[in-house]
């Protein structure tokens, strides 16, 4: 079974004017694409958790698509139109985020700082440690925190935000701060809430559908 381009859980305009229309129907149907494709064309291995555990036994081709496609997938959930899901954290997370940064917006400023200092094109990352405890970091292109021995800290990914500049630059240009601040208003919070409790609390890895 090949790997496919994930359908979206809503339409391309719904998360304006957060996220402009153009950028997501580019985004998707294109870049995410671009990925499925260039992947399915590296690989026939099928189990892309693996793949990304275990990234340094492939070449740079699947690790850079086959990324693309994992975070890409996990991407699309992580954003929601507004009043469309809590608008914060909750329950055992929310916890669990101030315990580790003092508060949520604690937590925003420093997954904030993450994506702006991000130099060139990646992705910032709130994610589970192995040990249990949260952490922040970003990664470079298309890496993630599940690639052992690649990623600067190690962790399941359970929030990620795109800060290449096909993500943005359409509305925003040059301006990623804004990006990034706009962004906050169509986080799933529910979905993030889920990854927790029913995959990275057990260690498990968040998987694609």
């Amino acid at each position: 079974m090949s790997y496919q381009l994930p359908s979206l859980p809503y339409d391309y305009q719904v998360l304006e004017p957060f996220v402009d229309k153009e950028t997501m129907n580019i985004h998707h149907t294109k870049h995410h694409q671009a990925y499925v494709t260039n992947l399915n064309n590296a690989t026939k291995d099928t189990d892309l958790v693996a793949i990304m555990q275990n990234i340094k036994n492939y070449p740079v081709a699947v690790r850079n698509n086959g990324g693309g496609h994992y975070n890409h997938s996990l991407f699309w959930k992580w954003m929601a139109p507004v009043g469309s899901s809590n608008v914060a954290p909750f329950g055992a997370l929310k916890d669990k985020v101030e315990s580790t940064f003092g508060s949520v917006d604690e937590m925003k400023k420093k997954f904030t700082d993450a994506a702006l200092t991000r130099f060139g094109s990646g992705w910032a990352w709130l994610g589970v440690k192995n040990d249990g405890t949260l952490a922040i970091t970003s990664t470079a292109n298309q890496d993630n925190p599940l690639m052992t021995g690649v990623a600067e800290v190690e962790m399941i990914p359970i929030l990620g935000l795109d800060v290449w500049e096909h993500a943005y630059y359409l509305k925003y240009q040059n301006r990623r701060a804004e990006y990034i601040q706009q962004w906050w208003n169509v986080v799933n919070w529910d979905e993030v809430v889920r990854y927790y409790d029913e995959f990275a609390t057990k260690n498990q890895p968040v998987p694609i559908q």
